[in-house]
């Protein structure tokens, strides 16, 4: 979980993205669509660690990969927080919802 700091530092980056970019419909879009180039960018790390590109060989190392990671995070966090009012709350449910699924198996 996010703590009360963290959630501050994302709602401090929605408030920057909004001052810039403003929060339409299609900023919306693009803030969502941002997540899956993180996403790609984790897959570019793993790949790169394990050297699965002959041509390039290793071009990355697992703190690459753990770095993208938190951008996944951060970039999701923001999203949500664009969407609701209450990011934290929503990300609560979910993992509970999550958890009570993971532990029913």
């Amino acid at each position: 979980m996010l703590s009360t700091d963290q959630w501050s530092t994302i709602r401090s980056l929605v408030d920057w993205l909004d001052s810039k970019n403003g929060r339409s419909d299609a900023e919306i879009t693009l803030r969502l669509l941002k997540i899956t180039e993180e996403a790609g960018e984790v897959a570019q790390a793993w790949i790169g660690v394990q050297g699965q590109n002959p041509r390039k060989g290793i071009t990355h190392i697992v703190p690459d990969v753990q770095d993208e990671l938190c951008d996944v995070i951060v970039t999701a966090a923001v999203a949500l927080a664009s969407l609701v009012g209450n990011p934290e709350t929503v990300l609560s449910a979910k993992l509970a919802k999550i958890a009570d699924r993971a532990a029913a198996h």
